[in-house]
Formats: C-alpha cells, structure tokens, sequence
C-alpha cells in the first residue's frame, strides 16, 4: 500500500513546457504516472509527449479528472500556481520551487488545510511509491516496493537514502521529500501519522536535518507510535546560524541543533544513528528480527 498517491494518481503538471517541468514531466511519464494534463497559459490546444496543455487548471478539469498537480513555477509566481491548484479542488499538491516567500507559503498553506488540501513542499524533490506512482523525480531507477515509509526535508538525503535502502534490500512504501524551506506545506509528524495508520507500512525512517522544531513535533508523537521510526539529523557540524545547503537548514539555537534533536528523538523512542548507513543497518536488523518472530 501507498500514501497520498498510488497507481489510480492522476496528475497535472503546472507549467509543462517550462525547460524544467518538461524533463521532469518525460521521467515521470515513462515511469508509468498517469500525467493527464499540463498547464502553461498561451499554449491551450498543445501536447507534449502526448500530454494535452491548457491555459489553466479550470480549463483542463473540463476534460480531465486531476487528483494532483505538481508546481514548476518561479518563487514569485508560486502563491498563484498554488491557490490555482487549491480553488480548482486538487486535493494533493506538490511544489518543488524552492525560496517560495514565507508570508506566501503560510497564506497557501494556510487556505490549503482549511480547504482539505495536502501541500507536500515548497522546496521537494517529490515522491515516489514504487512502481505505481512517482511525481517528481526522487530515484525512480532505484526505489522498489517493500513495507517501509521514508520522509526527508532533503532532497539530497531523500536519494541518499532511497539508494541505501535498496544497497540493503529494503523495499519502500512511499518515499517523500517533504520539503527544505523553513515554512512547508505539512511538517513530520503529519506523514509520521499517515504511516502509523498505513496496513501495509511496517517501519518509517525519518531523515530531519537543523534548523526549526519540526523534528522535536515528531518526537512527541512518536513516543505513543506503535511502529518503529529511525531516524537521522544531517548537520551535527554545522556552526551555529550558518545556513547549509537550502533555506530552511539553518539553526538559530541550541534547540534547533543536531545534536538536541537527537536527544530528544531517543528519548522518545526513535532509533537514531550518526551515520546512514549505521541507521539502515539498523533497520534491517529490526526488519529481519521481525521476520524471524513472524515464522
């Protein structure tokens, strides 16, 4: 099983014919998602890989059922795209522009959860459940199916870690880059609670990183999961206030330090590691002592 997308996800794509948005858009449709449409204003009446474009979302919902879109858009253009994609009642939005304007992100995000929208990102790599559904581009040559749910705010560590996985012969559920901005549509413990809930999701590795309180939102929550989570802090030397790799990696204080949440992620019950590959060793361990229980 999957969540939020699976082989029945039919997706648009915003800003289709943009140099970005079309490569992403061939990976994605030779992977096999089901890419229904594509937006880019001007060129309603085109096709692209055999993908029908429109002017606009409401354009393409008169021909097409959409249960998401994808945003390609410049950071100034993305509060546009994205209430587009809210008001025209797309359900799943993902939106890998990164440096999105805080007060627009809040605002988006804001309307998104009143209206019962998923916004994944700004700032993402994407998602991907093996082989039914991949809508961006996180490692769909080396992600396969399997029982274990993968969260990253970096999209660097999302295929870092799709790639140990696989070196260990862990088949994944659904991987995710939830996002790298400082704002994102939906933090941590939002998927940590889409996975507890999942039947077909055995373990989750969480991949978190300095900067903000995301993290230390999880842990309190995963004190009371019934499924194992295990999880990594990417920045354990980073200076204090340097920012590293992408806006939202940057950590103002003690408390939004590597090493804190570690602590306090242990103490709430998670398996952390210093390395990756340490934690996936670990993984697989729980993993085949689960097996052996089950025989």
């Amino acid at each position: 099983m999957a969540i939020l997308i699976d082989e029945n996800t039919r997706v648009l794509v915003q800003n289709i014919t943009g140099s970005y948005g079309r490569n992403q858009t061939l990976i994605m449709k030779k992977y096999g998602t089901k890419v229904v449409a594509g937006t880019s204003p001007g060129r309603s009446g085109q096709e692209i890989y055999g993908i029908p474009i429109y002017n606009t979302i409401s354009e393409a919902r008169q021909h097409h059922e959409i249960d998401a879109s994808i945003i390609y858009v410049s950071a100034p253009h993305t509060r546009d795209a994205a209430l587009e994609a809210i008001e025209n009642g797309i359900r799943l939005i993902v939106i890998a522009t990164e440096g999105v304007p805080l007060h627009d992100t809040v605002y988006f995000r804001r309307l998104a959860n009143k209206q019962g929208t998923w916004i994944v990102g700004p700032n993402t790599i994407g998602m991907i459940s093996p082989g039914k559904c991949l809508i961006g581009s996180l490692a769909p040559s080396v992600a396969f199916p399997g029982r274990v749910g993968l969260i990253s705010r970096s999209g660097t560590l999302s295929i870092t870690f799709t790639h140990l996985l696989k070196n260990y012969n862990i088949g994944i559920s659904t991987a995710i880059g939830i996002g790298g901005d400082s704002v994102i549509g939906r933090n941590p413990v939002d998927y940590l609670k889409l996975f507890e809930e999942d039947p077909e999701t055995d373990a989750v590795v969480m991949i978190g990183e300095i900067g903000s309180a995301k993290e230390i939102e999880a842990a309190k929550y995963i004190k009371d999961m019934k499924k194992p989570v295990f999880s990594f802090i990417a920045g354990i030397s980073a200076p204090k206030g340097k920012r590293m790799g992408h806006i939202g990696a940057v950590a103002s204080g003690e408390d939004e330090g590597a090493e804190y949440k570690k602590k306090v992620l242990a103490a709430a019950g998670s398996v952390v590691a210093d390395r990756p590959w340490e934690l996936i060793e670990k993984l697989r361990a729980y993993l085949d002592g689960k097996g052996r229980q089950a025989s």
